[in-house]
């Protein structure tokens, strides 16, 4: 189920307007890596398999040109391809650890920024 719903997810955030540049100009051409790590993300936070190993607050610090219209469009997106894609159990479990996750990578940018959230 994660893997179905990681790859459905980012096939739409690939063809999105507002989200589909700025994931190619940090992404490129590493889209098979990217979506094996996602999942590997995924399984971590869900099913605490510990298969996820990076920081993903400093990765999107780096990203720069993140604004919180990015978040909130990215969550829809990902909210609704949950819905599409899992039983609604799952869907709402997903849906409300992206939510966790986007504010605290929300915050974790701002405060890098010296701004407040």
């Amino acid at each position: 189920m994660i893997e179905a719903l990681v790859h459905a997810f980012y096939g739409k955030v690939r063809r999105d307007p507002a989200l589909g540049p700025i994931f190619d100009r940090v992404i490129g051409d590493g889209w098979d890596e990217h979506l094996a790590r996602m999942c590997d993300f995924w399984s971590s936070v869900l099913l605490m398999t510990g298969r996820f190993k990076g920081a993903p607050m400093a990765a999107h610090i780096q990203v720069g040109g993140i604004r919180g219209t990015h978040f909130a469009h990215w969550l829809h997106l990902f909210g609704q391809t949950a819905d599409e894609v899992c039983p609604p159990p799952a869907a709402a479990l997903f849906k409300v650890r992206a939510e966790m996750i986007a504010q605290s990578l929300q915050l974790g940018i701002a405060a890098s920024r010296g701004e407040a959230a």
